[in-house]
């Protein structure tokens, strides 16, 4: 690792790794981030110390940055670095759109390298980006919540009934972002925990459903879910993502990586993509489909 490095980072995933990475290195790095990051790399380094980005790239021969859908800010940087001869490496937080997250003002901008953090994302990166090197590099967000889970007993739920965490993204805005239509997937996200909401019945007792919107998403957008009267909805209180995957007993989501954390929490997942929505794109087999189930429960009534 060169000396003089700096990190970009602007989306939750990318930080919950780049932050992981910097605290088990131990390295000293220019962090420049923004959005939903700053508050991630804050709460992992409490000594962490902030730069703009022009400032941090004038003294730095290695960029070190997230791939995120939220702005173009990593793009950018990217961008910038490459301009200026620097090295450029990005680490893959996610396992689908990989191309889409390098394009920017038309152009794709690839980095020197790219890291991934598990093998379904070694073998898709490679798939893609025959021009780019792709490293394997252990997850060290993953690791770190491996320890965490290992340490800590799941509590025991004494009411028998089934505690679902709803994890939320802006899938809308992300297609809307990429192909100019919020429906390009053929679903949103209120269609898909819509559609959850209303087949709540596959499961046979449920003690609470929480919702967790995404970390960019405004905490208000779901209050439509309060109509459905008969269910027993919580809202996230904004405890950290680990310790609400831990207290529940089934994951829900569309093809966030929280549900790729519940799997490592050994959770039961299942994504909540409707019918006329694209499959979910994550590679894990472990993650059912609500579509399916309903269909299964259905053919077994009869």
């Amino acid at each position: 690792m060169k000396k003089n490095l700096t990190i970009v980072c602007h989306d939750a995933g990318g930080a919950e790794i780049l932050s992981s990475w910097l605290k088990r290195n131990n390295y000293k790095a220019r962090v420049v981030a923004k959005g939903p990051a700053k508050e991630i790399f804050k709460r992992k380094l409490a000594e962490v110390k902030f730069f703009r980005l022009d400032d941090a790239l004038n003294k730095s021969d290695l960029l070190l940055a997230g791939t995120g859908w939220e702005t173009n800010f990593e793009k950018q940087a990217i961008y910038k670095a490459r301009n200026l001869g620097i090295k450029t490496v990005a680490f893959l937080d996610h396992w689908v759109n990989y191309r889409e997250r390098f394009e920017f003002n038309g152009n794709t901008t690839l980095p020197d390298e790219i890291w991934v953090g598990d093998k379904d994302a070694e073998s898709i990166a490679n798939s893609i980006f025959s021009e780019t090197p792709v490293i394997f590099y252990p997850n060290p967000y993953f690791e770190d919540l491996k320890e965490e889970i290992s340490l800590t007993q799941n509590s025991k739920n004494e009411t028998g009934k089934l505690k679902i965490l709803y994890v939320c993204e802006p899938v809308a805005e992300h297609a809307l972002s990429q192909h100019g239509d919020k429906r390009y997937w053929g679903y949103t996200e209120h269609d898909a925990l819509n559609f959850f909401l209303k087949n709540f019945n596959i499961f046979n007792s449920i003690d609470s459903i929480t919702i967790r919107p995404h970390p960019s998403e405004n905490k208000k957008k779901y209050l439509w879910v309060n109509n459905f009267l008969n269910l027993p909805i919580e809202f996230s209180k904004g405890n950290k993502l680990i310790d609400e995957i831990i207290a529940s007993d089934i994951v829900v989501g569309c093809e966030s990586m929280a549900m790729v954390v519940g799997l490592l929490a050994k959770k039961n997942v299942i994504s909540a993509i409707p019918p006329g929505g694209r499959s979910c794109q994550l590679p894990h087999k472990e993650i059912k489909s609500l579509h399916k189930l309903i269909i299964l429960k259905s053919k077994n009534n009869d």
